[in-house]
């Protein structure tokens, strides 16, 4: 079968003393209804991250992270159809789920209780191959980068994802509050769909960043917006931000909490909830999300900013992503 290069987790730790370790293994083989990707690109992402370093529980020993992935089909397992040899493909959160329980049948496959995640539950894209079953592969398009790609398979998919929670509709405000990868995709398809954005950050460099993306107004969290927002998605895992959110929607509003973790949360003032706002969390993706996305990134010409890092720089590309040092997205050049 061969080998091939791979980054593999054995015993989480701090990112700082680069758990992560090159090694070779044996290059996976698709199975029935699978496909395998020779990788080209991989974004790293700070759920990477929570994963290196064990905020969430390691699932798998020798686990392989990374999954924000876009390569060439090289290899097609028996009674494969969807994709032809050479073809582009990508891989993101979601890689399977049982397609039978409640949450499957009723279109909330990012729900399913058996589902598994990618880089999680089973290896991911931080090697030179993985596999994956061809229905859960996205077909992606020709005519964006690979470099750009990486990064839409997790913040663009998850940003969208959380666009669509929020439920805001053409003419209406979108508060974001916190502002980087993911947020610069909502930005840029909120706009696409008529809506104004409002963006709330503490860092100046992110104020600017999404006064260059055309924010209709910026903002830190000392000010005052000009007007209340239809609908608001939070990015940052600050539980005590929440009220103050609340505070600032018009009636019937709605609050997307975007992040996996999130400090306590308290809302003293019942006022700032009643008018039936309401509050959700976003958990994981779906299918539907990330070929409605990809539909709309070609459509619109989404932009994606990034810093492109060699494969064997991967240790110190997720350190400068949680050091907060990355212009954009960390994107790993693996072929």
């Amino acid at each position: 079968m061969g080998k091939m290069k791979a980054w593999v987790l054995e015993h989480p730790s701090p990112i700082g003393m680069k758990p992560l370790v090159k090694k070779d293994l044996e290059i996976p083989e698709p199975g029935p209804g699978e496909i395998r990707l020779k990788v080209i690109t991989c974004g790293v992402c700070r759920t990477d991250i929570h994963i290196v370093e064990g905020d969430l529980p390691l699932r798998k020993a020798s686990l392989v992270p990374g999954h924000e992935i876009v390569g060439i089909v090289d290899k097609i397992g028996r009674d494969a159809t969807r994709f032809k040899l050479g073809q582009r493909a990508g891989i993101a959160w979601l890689h399977h789920a049982c397609g039978h329980c409640k949450f499957c049948r009723s279109g909330r496959e990012n729900l399913c209780p058996d589902a598994g995640f990618t880089g999680w539950d089973v290896n991911g894209g931080f090697a030179q191959y993985t596999t994956i079953h061809e229905d859960f592969a996205f077909v992606l398009p020709d005519s964006i980068s690979f470099e750009a790609l990486a990064p839409m398979m997790c913040p663009g998919i998850a940003g969208y994802r959380a666009y669509r929670l929020s439920k805001v509709k053409k003419g209406g405000i979108l508060a974001l509050y916190g502002y980087g990868p993911t947020a610069s995709y909502v930005l840029q398809v909120a706009h696409a769909r008529g809506i104004k954005v409002f963006v709330i950050t503490r860092s100046e460099k992110n104020l600017n960043a999404a006064r260059e993306m055309g924010a209709d107004w910026v903002g830190n969290y000392r000010d005052t917006p000009p007007e209340k927002a239809d609908a608001a998605i939070l990015f940052p895992p600050a539980g005590n931000l929440v009220e103050e959110i609340l505070a600032n929607l018009e009636r019937g509003g709605r609050l997307v909490l975007s992040p996996v973790t999130m400090t306590p949360i308290t809302i003293q003032n019942y006022n700032h909830i009643w008018m039936e706002r309401s509050i959700i969390s976003l958990a994981n993706i779906s299918r539907t999300d990330g070929e409605e996305f990809l539909k709309i990134a070609q459509e619109v010409k989404i932009q994606s900013r990034y810093e492109i890092f060699g494969f064997d720089d991967l240790p110190e590309a997720l350190i400068r992503v949680k050091e907060g040092k990355i212009k954009g997205n960390a994107v790993i050049w693996i072929d």
